[in-house]
């Protein structure tokens, strides 16, 4: 949201609305997420007060634009009369969901320290609490901490609406964190913002089955970000970026939060700006956009002729165009499941430039081939998965031609090709696999080169 703005954020993906009625997990709609990373990018608007008219700003993008966006947004909302209107906006919720669009609920939530209805000052929303009182707050038992459950609790009953309607919700609590603008960020740490995003997982968690939670920070001081990515890995699903410090996300703010995210989705859950072409072709692997609300009309911020230009991408998900299939998760939860494995490689240059640094994580270190067109690279898995997706990260040294081999024993003469190219681009390149493909060994086959120099590989990543 624009920057004196906050919001808990949901989004709700269900089974009816993408494949007929059958009944998506949780892990279906991760896979799903994961399988557009790379290739496509779900179009998104926000809607915000009043919840009496839950669908204003979808109506004025489909005015615009012809079409619905695959994302529509509400928000809970604080005042009173949207308070008690909150029905009629999850109602919206159920019926955009039904007529095949990503369902995105946010909230604009009132501190603990006051009751359920606040305003939009420093009494209410844009409160800031003392450090006794935020110790309160994250110590199990606390006066404030109570509170905050009771605050939760409040939502509960249009969860469980979702959850009884068949509804996976993409849950994105304590937003923007590490920014102080709002009553709960801007403190990093263990104890700080991040460990009340672990309370709400953790109290919420156990009440329901659909719930994908997506981890939110703003585009300021992003060199830090990490302080504030929860201790377990589990908290987070989807790693998401508010963009309002700048008009379109900067190439660095997108590196820095694929290097966050561990091979998890990423996305824009916040622009004023919407995304251009060349942005979304570049930095492909944000998995949705959503833009805030009035700024869609905002001519400071966007034109038709510009919305126009991004919802009629050929990369760009609309409305009733989502796919995603009952048992597509496979188990998977959207993780590199190459991460840190053991490595094999018919070469190295240097023994900085060495082959583990493909499954290290961090796209700063590469790997590098000595001498000679010929060069591969395989990561052992160590047990069977069913592989759905690689993307190979090349630095500027890649390969034009290549092919993608599968084994289960790893030994000579069992690598079977799955796929090849024989005009790659380099840059990032993702590669899926449908269907999928059972195997221990994952292998990258360099035959002919892109360029003059030895080959480059920043990341090698192994999705299930």
């Amino acid at each position: 949201m624009k920057p004196s703005s906050v919001c808990l954020l949901v989004c709700c993906i269900a089974a009816s609305i993408f494949t007929g009625e059958s009944a998506v997990s949780r892990a279906d709609v991760l896979a799903y997420l994961s399988s557009i990373s790379g290739s496509k990018t779900i179009s998104g608007q926000h809607n915000r007060e009043p919840n009496s008219d839950p669908a204003k700003w979808t109506r004025i993008a489909k005015d615009i634009t012809g079409l619905f966006p695959g994302l529509w947004g509400g928000d809970f909302l604080f005042l009173p009369d949207d308070v008690q209107n909150r029905q009629s906006m999850v109602d919206e919720a159920i019926r955009q969901w039904n007529a095949g669009s990503v369902v995105a609920l946010t909230w604009h939530v009132c501190p603990p320290t006051v009751g359920e209805t606040c305003n939009w000052d420093s009494g209410g929303v844009l409160a800031s609490l003392s450090n006794d009182q935020w110790n309160d707050l994250i110590r199990n038992g606390g006066d404030l901490n109570q509170k905050w459950k009771q605050r939760l609790d409040t939502i509960v009953p249009y969860l469980q609406q979702l959850q009884d309607a068949g509804v996976v919700v993409i849950w994105r609590p304590i937003h923007e964190m590490n920014e102080g603008w709002s009553w709960w960020g801007g403190r990093p740490g263990a104890d700080g913002s991040r460990k009340l995003y672990e309370i709400t997982h953790d109290y919420l968690s156990p009440k329901f089955s659909n719930l994908i939670w997506t981890w939110c920070v703003k585009d300021v001081q992003m060199d830090s970000i990490g302080q504030y990515w929860p201790t377990a890995s589990q908290h987070v699903d989807v790693a998401s970026l508010d963009v309002w410090m700048n008009n379109q996300p900067s190439d660095q703010h997108y590196q820095q939060m694929l290097n966050v995210a561990q091979g998890k989705p990423i996305a824009l859950a916040e622009v004023g700006q919407i995304p251009s072409p060349a942005v979304l072709e570049r930095q492909n692997r944000w998995v949705w956009f959503m833009i805030w609300a009035e700024y869609l009309k905002d001519p400071a911020f966007n034109s038709d002729d510009s919305i126009k230009a991004t919802y009629y991408l050929g990369r760009t998900l609309r409305q009733g165009e989502l796919g995603i299939v009952e048992g597509g998760g496979g188990g998977g939860d959207g993780e590199n499941i190459a991460l840190n494995h053991p490595i094999r490689a018919s070469s190295q240059e240097s023994s900085c430039a060495n082959p583990e640094n493909i499954v290290d994580g961090e796209v700063s270190t590469r790997w590098i081939t000595d001498e000679g067109e010929e060069q591969w690279i395989y990561v052992d898995l160590e047990s069977s998965k069913a592989i759905q997706r690689v993307v190979i990260e090349w630095e500027t040294a890649y390969a034009k031609a290549y092919q993608i081999q599968t084994s289960n024993d790893g030994s000579d003469g069992s690598w079977t090709t799955v796929y090849e190219k024989y005009d790659g681009q380099g840059g990032e390149e993702v590669v899926t696999l449908s269907p999928a493909v059972s195997a221990r060994y994952v292998k990258l086959y360099a035959f002919q080169k892109g360029t003059a120099f030895r080959y480059s590989v920043r990341e090698f990543e192994v999705y299930s």
